[in-house]
């Protein structure tokens, strides 16, 4: 054999026995670096400052939901100017809107939120020390979720308007997740239906490209009606509506046992009685249901509709219970996780510095876990920890296929909904996590919009897996609560 026929045949073994090793997964979720996913990094870079000032500006506001008029209105304005076409208002809500770029397939949205939660007022301190006492708090970081999120379509309209890649970029600005589910609605109304994907993220304690599914919950208030009579003068003639809700809550607590180890049962009391000597004609329990799966909560929800019944049945009181609000559990992408995996490895880790490790190890101490600073790692793909709530992108997953990825904006193993979250993100550690975000989610839109085999690939994923399941809002039928102050 000639010598340069010898030497072709070593270099296709070599590269053989390479892409072998590489194996298939590798295969699947590799993402090369062309020309419009560079350009597509370098825009969040070259819109960093004004993406922190955006995030900050929301931390500052601090607005609960479907009162984020000031959040909404900042990065609805900041779309605008950049050239979205931006319809605000939909779906019902005043602080609802969508910032749409382009035309044409593939059609990509991008979900952004920016609800804070009550009573979690904090300074960007690593102590605990409220901003304004009993204000609200950005305890989720939603405040980096909208302003990433945002940059990251800002991204992908730059290289649709430079002709680097065709289609459509959606920017969802959502609220009231923390509460009603602001994408519930806006899937009742068909605002998702005609997307081809669906990308989100979280602000996390660690980064990962989500393998993992959420909770589903069922959202339900449970009203007992009694009569009312003098408790110490003539207390046979009353019927207690808080022995309802007493007997009702007994027979939840009695369930506990039953249930599957996935599921729970929250509740608190929203009402029982005003004073001792009235026995009282009104209680109100608002209680939440979660698994793993909607079908499941479905089940456990025609249980406590029995122990209602009962516990009216058994005080002489009679029982009213109201689905408020309910979610799906979310429906995973293996396919767009591989590919959000090969983009969180091709970006440059985050560096941490001296001062912002201090200040995550403050936190840790004040909060008594260990004090190892920030989490630096990637997660793997596969044997992640199976934990947290529920959130509405569940609903989102089941129309179009979600793509999401968690990134550490927090210390590692800082409690959720709290102060931590709050301090971390209105400083430079949420900061770096907003941009990483952006980044990871820019880039891997690129690649569905350059390689539709990814796009085939998560989109064949998505309907087998979904099957013949037809999704329906747990919602009650008109338009969304809106506050009335």
């Amino acid at each position: 054999m000639p010598i340069i026929n010898r030497f072709r045949t070593l270099c296709f073994l070599f590269i053989l026995a390479a892409s072998m090793l590489a194996g298939p997964s590798a295969a699947a979720g590799s993402s090369e670096s062309t020309a419009a996913k560079k350009a597509a990094i370098q825009s969040v870079d070259n819109h960093a400052g004004e993406l922190i000032s955006i995030s900050d500006a929301v931390w500052a506001f601090a607005e609960t939901a479907l009162r984020e008029h000031r959040s909404a209105r900042v990065l609805a304005d900041y779309a605008e100017k950049q050239g979205f076409r931006v319809d605000r208002g939909v779906a019902g809500m005043p602080t609802a809107f969508i910032a749409t770029y382009g035309q044409g397939r593939p059609l990509i949205g991008i979900i952004g939120e920016y609800d804070a939660l009550p009573g979690l007022s904090q300074k960007a301190i690593p102590i605990k020390e409220p901003l304004v006492m009993g204000a609200a708090g950005h305890g989720c970081g939603h405040n980096l979720f909208g302003a990433a999120s945002l940059g990251a379509a800002l991204a992908l309209k730059e290289q649709i308007e430079a002709g680097r890649i065709q289609g459509t970029i959606r920017f969802y600005g959502t609220p009231a997740e923390e509460d009603i589910g602001g994408k519930i609605y806006m899937a009742r109304d068909g605002l998702f239906d005609d997307l081809d994907v669906m990308i989100a993220w979280h602000p996390g304690d660690k980064t990962q490209a989500d393998t993992n599914s959420s909770q589903a919950m069922m959202d339900v208030v449970v009203e007992f009606q009694g009569k009312a009579a003098h408790a110490a003068n003539d207390p046979w003639n009353g019927r207690s509506a808080v022995d309802g809700v007493e007997a009702f809550l007994h027979g939840i607590n009695l369930m506990r046992e039953h249930i599957k180890p996935g599921s729970h049962l929250h509740y608190t009391i929203a009402a029982g009685g005003d004073v001792p000597n009235v026995v009282p004609e009104y209680g109100k329990v608002w209680l939440w249901i979660r698994d793993w799966e909607c079908s499941e909560v479905e089940l456990l929800l025609a249980r406590v509709r029995k122990a209602a019944e009962g516990a009216a049945m058994m005080t002489g009181t009679t029982s009213k219970l109201t689905i408020q609000s309910g979610i799906w559990e979310r429906l995973t992408n293996d396919a767009g996780a591989k590919l959000l995996d090969a983009n969180l490895h091709r970006l440059e880790p985050v560096a941490f510095t001296e001062e912002e490790e201090a200040f995550a190890k403050t936190i840790q101490r004040a909060v008594g876990v260990p004090d190892i600073g920030m989490d630096k790692e990637i997660q793997p793909l596969h044997g992640q920890e199976k934990r947290g709530g529920s959130t509405d992108v569940g609903d989102v997953s089941w129309i179009a296929p979600t793509l999401h990825v968690t990134i550490a904006t927090v210390p590692r193993d800082a409690p959720w909904h709290a102060w931590p979250v709050v301090a971390a993100s209105g400083m430079s550690i949420g900061h770096k996590g907003l941009i990483r975000a952006a980044k990871t989610l820019a880039a891997t839109m690129v690649d569905l919009c350059e390689q539709q085999a990814h796009l085939k690939a998560v989109r064949k994923e998505f309907e087998t897996k979904r099957g013949d399941v037809v999704y329906k809002a747990y919602i009650p039928a008109g338009p969304p609560p809106l506050p009335k102050d």
